[in-house]
């Protein structure tokens, strides 16, 4: 995955697109990112640069509660081609 501008748009618009509420904000995160279930918010950490942005993001993405069918067809393959390589890093750990 290519670390721009453009990509981080996308994988900002998965959780968007599924209802959640996407902010930054300055805070002490040790991942990089707090979720809040109960109202579907999503806090990242704001001076993270773009490449780490990203890498919160495809982190942080599995994790929510999101049916793929709410999504945009390029949302919806971007948003399976993280999982599933999630999954896939799950089972060889």
């Amino acid at each position: 995955m290519k670390y721009t501008q453009t990509t981080l748009d996308k994988l900002e618009s998965i959780p968007e697109q599924a209802g959640y509420v996407l902010r930054y904000e300055r805070g002490t995160f040790q991942s990089g990112y707090c979720i809040l279930e109960s109202r579907r918010v999503v806090v990242l950490n704001k001076f993270l640069q773009t490449e780490g942005r990203i890498n919160t993001l495809i982190d942080l993405i599995p994790q929510l509660d999101i049916d793929p069918e709410t999504l945009t067809e390029d949302l919806k393959r971007m948003y399976m081609d993280i999982v599933s390589k999630q999954e896939a890093q799950s089972e060889t750990e």
